[in-house]
């Protein structure tokens, strides 16, 4: 009998037989990689080839992306199982987490917490690195723009997302949230997160800085308000948070920065 990786592409490829002898097929594929990777080490290898054959079918076969889609994520939790009691480098690990959530036309959105242990320091610090140098890359959409997210893009978000949300690292939120000011309200929401996580000045500073693309209009208002309040809760006079909103790295435009302490001398503080 041919290896299980083999089998697998070999049903994907049968584009010939009907849609339920190889769904049996490929369901039952994905079950022996269960028993085996249940069954001991050496396991993670065969599973990173079955995973990889599915991702590429999502696309290759619109018809049954769906079918295909509830295959790669069963795959994927079998892989993560496989890592944790055969670890792979944990380098090795991250970099080929990046190439399947980033390498396909369709690809998956992979947890990060089922690899923890695989990964460690040494491979979570690899993946954050290689995932933020590459999402840098990414243009920024300039207020007024519409934006396109393209293939690139849209995985690139994926996988940034779940690392904030793994990491807990507020950095990272922003610097994912920062890459989309088309509208003032983007700028309000950088705003109302740094305001909420106890980091004044960065949240004044997107503030002057939305009121400066916006031009005064549209959500301008209820960044001021927002501004204001958060003044008044820290006792920061309008030149006091001048001052500290200048500061921050990298700060706005000095033009920003008056027009902002303006604002706030305007509303008494």
């Amino acid at each position: 009998m041919p290896p299980l990786p083999v089998r697998v592409n070999l049903w994907l490829d049968s584009s010939e037989a009907p849609w339920e002898a190889r769904w049996d097929a490929l369901a039952s594929a994905v079950a022996e990689l269960s028993e085996l990777v249940r069954s001991g080490p050496g396991a993670r290898r065969v599973a990173e080839q079955v995973v990889e054959s599915l991702v590429a079918a999502v696309a290759a076969d619109r018809a049954h992306r769906t079918a295909l889609s509830e295959l790669v994520d069963r795959a994927l939790d079998l892989h993560a199982v496989a890592c944790a009691s055969d670890p792979p480098p944990p380098v090795e690990l991250a970099d080929w987490l990046l190439h399947v959530q980033t390498g396909f036309p369709e690809p998956p959105e992979v947890r990060l917490a089922p690899y923890a242990a695989a990964l460690g320091v040494e491979g979570l610090d690899r993946y954050r690195r290689e995932a933020v140098a590459r999402f840098s890359l990414l243009p920024v959409i300039g207020f007024g723009q519409t934006g396109r997210y393209d293939r690139e893009r849209w995985a690139m978000l994926r996988v940034m997302e779940e690392l904030a949300e793994h990491t807990g690292d507020l950095d990272l939120q922003v610097m994912v949230m920062a890459r989309d000011l088309s509208a003032g309200w983007h700028y309000l929401q950088l705003a109302t997160v740094l305001r909420d996580a106890g980091r004044p000045a960065e949240a004044l500073a997107w503030v002057a800085r939305g009121v400066g693309a916006t031009g005064g209009r549209g959500a301008a208002q209820r960044l001021v308000d927002l501004a204001v309040d958060e003044c008044r809760l820290v006792r920061w006079s309008a030149r006091e948070a001048g001052a500290r909103v200048a500061a921050v790295s990298p700060p706005p435009a000095p033009d920003e920065v008056a027009a902002l302490v303006e604002h706030l001398t305007a509303r008494g503080l």
